[in-house]
């Protein structure tokens, strides 16, 4: 078993100096040319429609705003102006979203958003992403980008394929600091040590995301993309940044690892076992092992095949909840044969771990 025998230490190190940063390597390079077709688009976008203002920054050769979903698809986040007058309305009634009501005595004259507002004085989150969608699919259409982009038009979501090869999603979005979803008021649980109150007062004031993107209650509900329902309306929220502050150290490590795992033999066309669920089942993991010595070199062993345990587990219960917002499912809508099938993948890979020592060696 991988778990913690005399060459842990070594093979995890190897592993990571060879595979992850290599893996590393590969998709900076991949963000940088990403980021910079994004920039040039949004560049264009801005200039038709000022409301739309690039917020992607190179900070120290690091895109901020960019994120790797895998190898091949990336994410990037356009932050609009702040809400202002609106009332940040989370009841826990729509799973992951919440609303974006005018606050009481206001009008919609006097919103910078005011032809998106609802009859109801909500602000719709799929009418703004139509707007910005339709604007992006003029500017790819220009000669300059004809040749090496493409709108992708299978859902409302503002996807492009850069270069036939990358995939990548502009999301428009409202940066929440300092506020905390009343969805995710249970966190941190009581009587687990991990984390303690002053990374998880951080945490809380790193806030949230509210974002524009077509979700599976939306595709449900709405498959004409035409009804304005409440849950067309709804911004799903996004906690990547919280995420973040907890996973430092060796439990980013362990995440590093097993990302490199799920592009070399979890990846398949459809497969519904996404790096950001891996994360999720990082973050179970961290409350089940709290002290930072569980997280070391000589235990990550230990600490993958748990994480792949629970994902086999998942996935034959067609349920993987996320950890700050328990009441959606990251895993539903997704078809039973690739669960069943991704079910079957993950038990072989956590399988040849726990049998063979020198796995990581082959991996």
């Amino acid at each position: 078993m991988l778990g913690r025998n005399p060459n842990v230490t070594f093979q995890v190190q190897t592993y990571y100096n060879e595979k992850v940063n290599n893996r590393k390597t590969r998709v900076s390079k991949t963000v940088y040319r990403v980021a910079k077709v994004v920039q040039s688009i949004l560049k264009e976008v801005e200039e038709q429609e000022p409301r739309f203002v690039s917020t992607i920054s190179d900070v120290n050769g690091r895109f901020e705003g960019i994120t790797v979903h895998s190898p091949h698809e990336y994410e990037a986040v356009l932050y609009l102006n702040q809400m202002g007058v609106f009332n940040f309305v989370d009841d826990g009634s729509i799973q992951g979203c919440a609303v974006l009501k005018l606050s009481d005595g206001r009008k919609r004259s006097m919103s910078l958003w005011v032809e998106f507002i609802t009859a109801s004085g909500y602000l719709s989150a799929r009418k703004i992403r139509n707007r910005f969608q339709s604007i992006v699919a003029q500017v790819i259409e220009k000669p300059a980008y004809r040749d090496y982009c493409k709108l992708l038009t299978d859902n409302s979501d503002v996807r492009i394929r850069v270069d036939d090869k990358f995939t990548v999603q502009i999301t428009c979005a409202f940066r929440c600091n300092g506020i905390w979803p009343r969805s995710a008021s249970h966190w941190p649980l009581a009587g687990i040590p991990w984390p303690n109150s002053v990374v998880a007062n951080q945490v809380k004031g790193e806030g949230f995301d509210l974002t524009s993107r077509e979700t599976s209650i939306t595709q449900q509900n709405n498959p004409n993309k035409q009804a304005s329902t409440m849950e067309a309306d709804a911004w799903a929220m996004k906690m990547t940044g919280a995420e973040n502050c907890l996973l430092v150290g060796g439990r980013r490590k362990t995440l590093s690892i097993l990302k490199s795992l799920r592009d070399s033999h979890l990846d398949f066309p459809g497969t519904p076992i996404t790096n950001y669920i891996l994360k999720t089942l990082v973050l179970y993991e961290c409350e089940k092992h709290f002290s930072d010595y569980e997280w070391e070199d000589n235990a990550i062993g230990d600490r993958i095949i748990g994480v792949l345990l629970q994902l086999v587990s998942c996935l034959q219960c067609r349920r993987c909840a996320h950890y700050f917002l328990p009441q959606l499912d990251l895993l539903r809508s997704k078809p039973s044969h690739a669960l069943e099938h991704s079910s079957k993948q993950a038990w072989g890979l956590v399988r040849k771990l726990m049998i063979d020592p020198l796995a990581l060696q082959s991996l």
